[in-house]
């Protein structure tokens, strides 16, 4: 396999900052927020809306041109059937990457233009050296792109090949002009007066997702005091968004456990749909973020991995400090013991 360590962070940033300049445009030329928040399709376990129609297109042409070498490759990205999967290349030789996409990462929020949502994306080797199909923890190279909402003229860029260099610029969108951004995640050891959160977007799982919180703040903080805000929660609709905060020490804390959530409540019997969940290429900035020095696990303590699907239900937990993930893991295993969730069950 050719070393093309420098290439894919360069590639997949152009690809990011396409993506961006696409929505912009759409934008400068009257982009209707009603006609772009509008489903279109059920596809790879998520709504695909109007406005991830409008970008699909870019990154296939984008990816087209790229040099011979990176082709040709498999793109994995919802909205490309129920099989999530694309060819992309020539029809003839065997594939040499696997590329795993979310162009808009944070959809809600962008197609209402409330805050920023995130190009995400890794490039994984076809196979693992031992002749397995390879995973996300294989990612060679993975970047991050800020979709910034109409009235914000800075977006944040982060790059991390597996070896190498880690990037992070603030650029302005304006004249284009990047200056490097400082990424540190915070070194405080407890959640007081920090933000941390137990992801609870949608309806469904919001009662469990309560307790959770409510339990990790008693059992590492002790009893609300009277008139106190000990903790804040951000609810940022993006898993990438989510991971970008823990990298620049604005969140302490954050997990997403929604395919254990749903598990707990089939186990309780309850008759419920299974509703919205993370998935492998919500988490495809995932290099990106332990580059950073923030701690990814899955909801049980183990490392963080997902296959290279669009089906898959991803539980992930991110912790800005080894001492945060101290006090808080033992809490959630804790919980999820008591509601009959265990590795394997």
């Amino acid at each position: 396999m050719a070393d093309l360590t420098g290439l894919w962070p360069a590639l997949l940033l152009e690809l990011g900052a396409a993506v961006r300049g696409k929505l912009a445009s759409a934008r400068a030329g009257g982009l209707d927020l009603e006609l772009m928040a509008r489903p279109v399709a059920q596809e790879g376990g998520d709504t695909i809306f109007q406005i991830d129609r409008h970008v699909e297109d870019v990154v296939e042409q984008n990816i087209t041109s790229w040099p011979a070498v990176c082709l040709p490759l498999e793109l994995v990205m919802e909205g490309l059937g129920e099989t999530g999967t694309r060819r992309i290349g020539s029809a003839q030789g065997d594939l040499k990457y696997r590329l795993i996409i979310d162009p808009i990462d944070g959809t809600r929020n962008i197609m209402y233009d409330k805050r920023s949502a995130w190009f995400l994306a890794a490039v994984c080797p076809i196979r693992r050296r031992d002749g397995r199909a390879s995973t996300l923890a294989d990612a060679l190279a993975a970047v991050m792109v800020e979709l910034p909402p109409s009235k914000q003229w800075l977006a944040d860029m982060f790059a991390a090949p597996r070896d190498g260099a880690f990037a992070a610029v603030r650029v302005n969108l304006e004249n284009n002009r990047a200056v490097p951004l400082e990424v540190k995640p915070s070194q405080a050891v407890t959640l007081r007066n920090g933000f941390g959160q137990v992801s609870n977007f949608f309806p469904g799982t919001k009662i469990l997702a309560s307790s959770l919180m409510e339990r990790i703040v008693e059992r590492t903080l002790g009893a609300v005091e009277p008139g106190m805000a000990s903790v804040f929660e951000d609810q940022y609709i993006t898993t990438g968004g989510q991971m970008v905060e823990l990298m620049l020490g604005r969140d302490r804390f954050c997990c997403d456990l929604r395919p254990l959530f749903y598990a707990a409540l089939r186990g309780r019997g309850q008759a419920m749909a299974h509703g919205l969940e993370c998935h492998p290429y919500d988490v495809a900035g995932a290099l990106v973020a332990a580059r950073a020095g923030v701690i990814l696990t899955d909801g049980f303590g183990r490392a963080l991995d997902a296959p290279l699907d669009v089906h898959t239900g991803v539980h992930w937990c991110g912790y800005a400090n080894a001492e945060l993930q101290r006090h808080i893991a033992p809490v959630i295993s804790e919980w999820l013991a008591e509601h009959g969730v265990l590795p394997g069950s």
